[in-house]
């Protein structure tokens, strides 16, 4: 049997390392992005200078070749799930890449979509000039080094670890950064309040210039199409030549709304993750659960939930019926000199039903946080 992989993060990667383990079957991973696997969550590093490329690929060159793991890297236009063809764009297959010409076109068994995520865009005016991007791949990396030589000032856009992640990069090269919140406090549509006001005092202990219930309205451009500034919702005007777009990100299937495949907003899938068409499965951030497990939600961009969810897929590719349960949520994040974990699901509003247990550090850098369910006794 053949199983094609579309796309080479920690999802697609860890359904072909387990369908590896359980089968000999023909595996071919392709990828658009980037030649070998990468930790995305080690992407900041690279840009402080911490780590290079090689130093955050998990496995050595010699491990595909090894286990049997085909790469192709390459950028896949169209899906024909009735024939079980996939065609690569022409223009992406004349570049030349490490792992060799890409083919026009890939025929499959069975499939298995891990798209990933695409940068939120909310219809800003003058939100593709050049010098604003988001931070989720490879490639944004690459362009924030080429784009941030010798600027004044960043203006991030957006709450979340994303957008923190991206002041710390520019703080550890001493460029002052503004960071625009919606919210009253950091994140507090996610985060709980101690939470929230202790990553907000480090962020403010660190320079960063943190403005709280304030939006964006507008970037302004020069002539040569690059960002020069951005104006607020309450009109005031900030010069910058970069804005990092950090306000979440969405499922990257838009590509695939005409071709048949049921979706939402991500790829619709059942409990083992089976999308609407035989043989097609999606996984990670892209798939969205017909129904969700209690305290979860129905997409969740997350590490290690995209790991789960490669292994459970690859269970079912090799004939074992596994359904995805993620258990219990929880969360951990370390940047600037904060670390947290949260364990148990947030909820929106306070409920009678759940209790908490808070620990926060003496220097209130550091947090654990446990939500229950209380048992009634009878």
């Amino acid at each position: 049997m053949k199983i094609v992989i579309l796309g080479n993060g920690i999802s697609g990667v860890t359904a072909a390392r387990f369908v590896r383990k359980m089968s000999n079957h023909e595996i071919i991973v392709i990828s658009k992005e980037t030649d070998y696997f990468f930790s995305r969550t080690a992407l900041m590093y690279l840009y402080m200078g911490h780590m290079r490329l090689k130093d955050v690929q998990p496995y050595e060159t010699a491990f595909w070749q090894k286990n049997r793991i085909q790469l192709i890297r390459g950028e896949v236009s169209t899906i024909d799930f009735h024939e079980k063809i996939l065609h690569f764009d022409p223009k992406f297959r004349a570049q030349e890449t490490i792992l060799g010409a890409t083919p026009s076109s890939v025929s499959y068994d069975k499939l298995v979509l891990a798209l990933g995520s695409a940068t939120n865009k909310f219809g800003w005016p003058g939100q593709d000039l050049d010098r604003v991007q988001g931070l989720y791949s490879y490639q944004d990396v690459e362009s924030m080094e080429k784009t941030s030589q010798d600027i004044s000032r960043a203006v991030i856009v957006g709450g979340g670890l994303i957008g923190i992640e991206m002041a710390e990069m520019f703080h550890s090269r001493h460029i002052p950064v503004t960071m625009l919140v919606r919210e009253s406090n950091y994140w507090d549509m996610v985060l709980p309040p101690e939470e929230s006001k202790m990553v907000g005092r480090q962020i403010v202990e660190h320079g960063i210039d943190l403005r709280l219930a304030t939006g964006l309205k507008e970037i302004k451009g020069n002539d040569q199409g690059q960002a020069t500034g951005v104006i607020t919702n309450p009109g005031d005007q900030i010069d910058c030549e970069f804005v990092g777009l950090t306000a979440g990100v969405h499922p990257n299937i838009r590509w695939l709304k005409e071709s048949g495949i049921e979706t939402d907003r991500g790829i619709l899938v059942d409990e083992y993750l089976q999308s609407s068409i035989k043989d097609v499965y999606a996984s990670g951030d892209c798939a969205q659960m017909r129904t969700t497990r209690a305290g979860r939600r129905n997409i969740e961009a997350v590490w290690y939930t995209g790991r789960m969810m490669g292994e459970v897929v690859a269970h079912n590719l090799c004939g074992n019926q596994v359904a995805y349960d993620p258990g219990i949520w929880f969360n951990s994040a370390k940047f600037f000199d904060i670390e947290y974990q949260v364990y148990g699901q947030v909820p929106v509003e306070s409920s009678e039903k759940l209790e908490t247990i808070y620990w926060e550090g003496d220097d209130g850098e550091k947090s654990i946080r446990l939500i229950f369910e209380k048992i009634q006794k009878e």
